[in-house]
């Protein structure tokens, strides 16, 4: 796949993390409106109970400052994950809502675990290392990106502040690196030049041919000035000699 192809516009570049920011505002908006709680839906570790949270802590927040924090991250890091890595976007999204889940049910204090935060993390941290291994300018731009804008994140996978899962912030980035080492294939691949290749010669080199052994320019080479000589075309005269009338 050429790079054309891979950054390439859809409608669901917004469309589909508009979407999903939709649905988790609806979801909470549905908790305030008629009462309910969906706390219990959230990752318990080490219990069998908790394990669905696995699946729907995502979509779980405890308030309203909870969400907003946790839509403006998801909605822009998945927007890039679309646009920059649309072969595997949903790949991404959904293994890593599984895995981080699950690493989180393994290694987290006994407690329910909500919100997307997670899958944020395994966001931030998959496009971030993505673009280093990848070697690609736009991508590493955009892991440089990443850092500018949520470089912070990075402490808060530390136990720094009180009822803050670090541990599935801790998983989310995990979770995020191994995929960028794992995914290799649909990925742009950097623009590779004539004197990259392993069979480069420089004494084939076209441009090279113009420099001497002292590194002075030669703006026509010998062959190709007996090449235009060669193929010069000669100017050809003719005379046409007519007698006057009078003579």
């Amino acid at each position: 796949m050429n790079n054309q192809d891979q950054f390439k516009y859809t409608t669901g570049v917004i469309g589909f993390p508009l979407a999903f920011v939709i649905i988790l505002w609806l979801i909470f908006w549905f908790e305030v409106r008629f009462g309910f709680s969906f706390n219990d839906l959230g990752v318990y570790p080490r219990t069998l109970s908790g394990l669905k949270g696995v699946v729907f802590s995502p979509f779980v927040h405890g308030s309203m400052e909870h969400l907003y924090h946790n839509s403006i991250p998801l909605f822009v890091l998945s927007m890039a994950l679309f646009y920059f890595y649309r072969e595997i976007s949903w790949k991404v999204i959904g293994y890593g809502i599984l895995l981080s889940g699950l690493l989180t049910w393994f290694i987290a204090r006994p407690s329910y675990h909500i919100g997307a935060s997670g899958l944020i993390y395994v966001l931030m941290s998959f496009i971030l290392f993505k673009g280093i291994f990848a070697k690609h300018f736009r991508l590493i731009a955009l892991s440089l990106l990443v850092v500018f804008l949520y470089g912070s994140m990075i402490w808060y996978v530390f136990p720094i502040k009180e009822k803050v899962s670090w541990e599935g912030h801790l998983s989310g980035l995990i979770i995020g690196f191994v995929f960028a080492l794992f995914f290799r294939k649909s990925i742009a691949k950097p623009k590779k030049y004539a004197w990259e290749q392993p069979n480069y010669n420089e004494d084939d080199d076209p441009f090279l041919k113009h420099f001497d052994e002292n590194g002075n320019f030669i703006e026509t080479l010998p062959e190709e000035s007996e090449i235009v000589e060669e193929h010069k075309p000669r100017l050809k005269i003719t005379y046409h000699i007519r007698r006057s009338s009078k003579d």
